[in-house]
């Protein structure tokens, strides 16, 4: 029989029983579906940590006080000890480096903020001038933090979008003063409509000079500080610097831990990939249980098929042509299978996409190509006993119904 005759015949008989078919084609869609949504989701949770790193900013390196040991957690910490602040002076020491380009000390804290009658809850971020260039941020009107001595503790400020339309509705706010906790700010800037990032909405932040926002809070210590290399190429260098200045000032104790930005964004990346093979690998399991289910199905096809095969084999057809009928009937059921649990795949990411729009959810190309490796592979593994049992029966004995 040529390949075209095997396929046909093979298509005959699926058309013959139509229930069984169809059983068989729905377990290895949903297999292949499962594969599909579940690697997307996994993918996209991947792109979405990457795409938030990436708009903190570029060459980015970032210093927090205490030092974090390989077990995760510094010794101090397990006898109850706080680490050491980091300091305005420790941030500016930091520009020694010729691989630094510009540095932003953080602080933050929470505060009320008032105008009027109108009120509510905010979160108030210390820092300098140059954290708009270092965190990539625009303004839509007026200016940002004045440039100047960090000490200063000019009464100041600049509102996210959305706090400047709670308090002033369509008015600009620029020059209007609002109270944050017992203290005054003039407004001097509104921030564009730019969202989250990392969980942080940058629409709903108050930005203060950071020596303002250490008055505010009662603190003399930094949250954390970014520091911006020159270039790709000095990051590395500008990190070297940066733990060594601090080291230095701080009488030769290394009590910082100073991080790239890659060095975080790989080691999420990694997490994510492995997570992602984790949840395919778990969905491929199914893939598994409908390859038995084949098995089963096709030994019992064998049994309500047995004087078929036995006709076919007193035509003279070799038991090599028998298992290779049975072997299509698998690959048909596996390829039609998998392309219904492909589209039934995407139309799932499609409906993620359009519930989630944040998240970034795209099936990889290679959980796609391994979904249906896979399908077609346990279709046809799991269809060897059954060939193999229609290939050994009897001519004579298959004829006569036994």
């Amino acid at each position: 029989m040529k390949y075209l005759d095997v396929a046909q015949f093979a298509a005959t008989s699926l058309r013959g029983s139509r229930s069984r078919t169809l059983l068989m084609i729905l377990a290895m869609s949903i297999g292949v579906a499962s594969v599909v949504v579940l690697t997307a989701l996994g993918e996209g949770a991947r792109r979405y940590v990457v795409n938030q790193f990436s708009s903190l900013g570029t060459n980015l390196i970032i210093v927090f006080p205490g030092r974090t040991e390989t077990a995760g957690i510094g010794p101090g910490m397990l006898l109850g000890q706080i680490p050491r602040e980091l300091s305005l002076d420790d941030a500016q020491a930091l520009l020694r480096s010729p691989a630094i380009a510009r540095i932003a000390p953080l602080t933050i804290g929470t505060s009320q903020i008032s105008k009027d009658a109108l009120n509510r809850e905010v979160v108030v971020l210390g820092s300098t001038s140059d954290m708009l260039k270092i965190r990539h941020m625009s303004m839509g009107l007026g200016q940002f933090l004045p440039a100047g001595d960090v000490h200063s503790s000019e009464s100041v400020c600049v509102l996210g979008a959305k706090i400047r339309r709670e308090l002033f509705g369509n008015a600009s706010g620029i020059g209007a003063w609002v109270r944050l906790g017992d203290r005054r700010f003039r407004v001097i800037g509104i921030m564009s409509s730019q969202g989250e990032s990392m969980g942080f909405n940058t629409d709903e932040i108050v930005i203060v000079p950071v020596a303002a926002a250490h008055m505010l809070f009662n603190t003399s210590g930094l949250f954390r500080v970014l520091v911006e290399a020159k270039n790709r190429e000095s990051i590395e260098s500008a990190k070297r610097d940066a733990e060594q200045i601090l080291t230095v000032r701080h009488n030769g104790e290394r009590d910082v831990t100073v991080v790239t930005q890659d060095a975080v964004l790989a080691t999420f990346d990694r997490i994510l990939r492995a997570l992602t093979l984790a949840v395919g690998g778990i969905a491929a399991i199914s893939l598994a249980v409908a390859g038995v289910l084949i098995m089963n199905v096709m030994l019992i096809a064998v049994s309500q098929r047995v004087k078929e095969i036995g006709l076919l084999k007193a035509l003279g057809a070799p038991a090599a042509q028998i298992r290779k009928l049975f072997f299509a009937e698998a690959v048909l059921l596996s390829g039609i299978g998998s392309l219904v649990g492909l589209i039934l795949g995407e139309i799932g990411v499609l409906v993620i996409a359009r519930l989630y729009p944040a998240l970034p959810v795209a099936a990889p190309w290679w959980a796609v190509l391994a979904a249906i490796a896979t399908s077609l592979g346990t279709g046809i593994l799991f269809s060897v006993w059954p060939a193999r049992r229609a290939a050994r029966l009897d001519p004579v004995t298959a004829l006569a119904g036994r």
